[in-house]
């Protein structure tokens, strides 16, 4: 049995149709959700939708019974999402999962992004409980970029504080090919796997992408941080959005979001999503 958690998500979603898509019947994939109504379409198609969240270690028990391979979607909620994901991950040592897949962060261990602490705890958490995890490091998805594609198509600018730091970023239909991989190997592979696009990229990139996409001229302007942080306070984002972004930009200057794996698109069997096929499909 095959069992995704936060399978109404975006990602989610795609993993369980990636996993009827290679042919694993319907019967054998479970959806572990809060609201079983946003899936209705996947019960329809035989899929055994189970409710559960990530606070609530009954109802996670019963959902994980039967289980022998797992995809813990992390959590959204930053400083409460290790206790949760501790819920699920006792819950799946107790049903002896096989292998836990966790959708994790990129270079979690030196990582400077806000999120990387939940994640290293999270991967440290897997380890104490001698489950058998397969991380999936995944990096930037390409959809966080949407807004800014579609403001430089209309001002002709990419503004951010980035620098010259490269973006490893995947689509998340890509990532989501990676972890039905992981997920239907034939033997399960615990690890490290870090994964994100081919091809890093940086926000003048992105610019370039965007100007070849609309032939207008379009360029990037780099900010210092407080530059940044006072720009993004003018246009209205509150104080915490501020910081998160100013904060990513930083740790993309850093090197943060590029890895130099080629692992997903080793495991998907193809190359992953370039930014021109990106951008295009944005615009």
């Amino acid at each position: 049995m095959l069992t995704v958690t936060g399978a109404s998500g975006k990602l989610g979603r795609l993993v369980v149709l990636g996993l009827l898509d290679a042919g694993v019947p319907a019967a054998d994939v479970v959806a572990v959700v809060r609201s079983p109504e946003k899936v209705a379409d996947l019960a329809e198609r035989g899929v055994q939708v189970r409710q559960a969240d990530y606070d609530d270690a009954d109802a996670l028990a019963q959902a994980l019974a039967g289980t022998d391979r797992l995809l813990l979607i992390s959590g959204s909620e930053l400083g409460t999402r290790v206790a949760q994901h501790g819920t699920v991950l006792r819950a799946a040592q107790a049903a002896g999962v096989e292998l836990v897949a966790y959708t994790s962060g990129p270079k979690a261990e030196s990582s400077a992004l806000a999120v990387a602490p939940d994640h290293l705890a999270t991967e440290r958490l897997i380890a104490e409980l001698g489950l058998p995890g397969a991380l999936l490091r995944n990096n930037w998805y390409f959809e966080n970029y949407d807004p800014a594609i579609a403001r430089a198509a209309e001002t002709g600018e990419v503004v951010g504080s980035a620098d010259g730091g490269r973006i490893a970023a995947a689509t998340r239909a890509d990532l989501a090919a990676g972890a039905v991989a992981v997920l239907t190997a034939a033997e399960p592979v615990p690890g490290i796997y870090e994964l994100g696009g081919d091809e890093a990229w940086t926000l003048a990139d992105l610019a370039a992408a965007v100007a070849a996409a609309t032939g207008r001229e379009v360029t990037y302007r780099d900010l210092s941080a407080e530059e940044h942080a006072r720009a993004l306070e003018a246009a209205g984002l509150p104080e915490g959005a501020v910081q998160f972004v100013v904060g990513t930009d930083q740790a993309i200057a850093n090197g943060a979001l590029d890895t130099g794996s080629h692992q997903l698109s080793e495991l998907i069997g193809r190359p992953t999503t370039t930014l021109a096929e990106y951008v295009r499909r944005v615009l």
